[in-house]
């Protein structure tokens, strides 16, 4: 008996042990996406764009003389399950840093566990201004702020001639940002704002709101929510016979599935996107898009996925650029390290810029906003 009971802590340690060096031979990237509920088809598309950075780094010999090991987690699109899976990522996966989660909404529910925990994540979509503007030093956006994607449309917007615009926006964090960011750039130039209708995530039935914008006196639209909904108003839009200009804005569009799921009922919308897969060599890395399409259509995936899943690509990339530069995967040092690299994304240069207030700035990047439209079902750069 005193033999048996000796040996039994002696086989935990050895277990213990060898579950410790099997953890030594990856670095962990906590992935914090929706990909069940209303963002689901999104929160897919990124996890399957990270899934290809992951592949190619690794198949390149890794960072660091390690693979990188993606521990991927559904937020379900609810704040509070975002909330829960980034602790579980931390202190249960032991993953140093995170990519995350898609909608504000979400981000935001899951910025004060990075506070907590003093781990860093980069935020591949979401662009609700206060989640860099709040004073969180451990978030690191490489998608634009509405407030940045609207100073963006500002260049261009004059020469479009809008007079009064309504807003129609899912009513959360993104779509009440948006609205209100691109309200105040539009007064700038001296376009008059009318109505600013809202709607759930989860609404299928957006014809009331709909019905007053139709009835209103605007020639212009600004639409934002996922790309599941704004099919559904567009196809509703078309149904009441509501001719005006529509705008959509958040870069989360996938025009090629609206064109597919909307079918005419798509025909003259314009769409604010931040990546150009349609025309790689008009993008800032044609080498590196081309690549990246080529193995996006090698898995089978669908092309009209390519406008989200390369928020994913960029991210892991932006992250494995990190680790690498930090020299170990450890919170802090990456966290450090993030503030130093400069990488040529998919759709411009990722470089971290300081946001908010001052000792506890969040960092910013820049990407570039494109103007596209669709025309007889196929899309096209906006002429201006």
């Amino acid at each position: 008996m005193i033999r048996t009971f000796k040996a039994a802590p002696a086989i935990a340690l050895a277990l213990a042990l060898f579950d410790g060096a099997a953890y030594a031979q990856t670095i962990k990237i906590g992935v914090n996406e929706p990909l069940t509920g209303a963002f689901a088809a999104s929160g897919t598309y990124v996890v399957n764009g990270a899934k290809i950075a992951a592949d190619e780094i690794n198949a390149k010999g890794g960072i660091l003389g390690k693979k990188i090991e993606l521990v991927i987690e559904d937020n379900k699109s609810n704040p509070t399950e975002a909330a829960a899976v980034a602790e579980k990522l931390i202190t249960r996966d032991k993953t140093p840093v995170l990519l995350g989660a898609w909608g504000s909404s979400l981000t935001l529910a899951v910025m004060p566990k990075l506070v907590e925990y003093e781990t860093p994540m980069v935020v591949e979509t979401s662009s609700a201004g206060k989640i860099t503007t709040s004073g969180n030093p451990y978030i690191f956006r490489i998608s634009p702020p509405s407030a940045v994607e609207g100073a963006a449309f500002s260049k261009i917007i004059d020469k479009l001639a809008i007079k009064k615009a309504d807003f129609l926006v899912i009513n959360n964090d993104w779509g009440r940002g948006t609205a209100e960011d691109f309200g105040k750039m539009m007064k700038e130039h001296g376009i008059t704002i009318g109505l600013v209708e809202t709607m759930d995530q989860s609404a299928q039935d957006m014809s009331a709101q709909l019905a007053k914008i139709k009835a209103s006196d605007s020639e212009t639209v600004i639409v934002t929510t996922a790309v599941d909904q704004l099919t559904l108003i567009f196809k509703q839009a078309a149904a009441i016979g509501l001719k005006k200009r529509i705008i959509t804005t958040g870069g989360s569009q996938n025009p090629d599935q609206i064109i597919a799921q909307a079918g005419a009922a798509a025909n003259g919308t314009m769409h604010l996107t931040t990546f150009l897969p349609w025309y790689p060599d008009k993008t800032p890395n044609p080498e590196a898009t081309s690549y990246f399409i080529g193995e996006w259509k090698k898995r089978g995936f669908d092309f009209a996925g390519c406008t989200e899943s390369f928020r994913g690509y960029d991210g892991i990339r932006t992250i494995a650029a990190a680790i690498e530069k930090a020299g170990k995967a450890e919170p802090a040092a990456i966290k450090a390290a993030l503030w130093e690299i400069n990488i040529k994304g998919l759709n411009g240069d990722i470089v971290f810029k300081k946001s908010g207030p001052a000792g506890q700035e969040s960092g910013q990047s820049f990407p570039n906003v494109y103007l596209i439209e669709i025309a007889d079902g196929k899309v096209g750069m906006k002429a201006l």
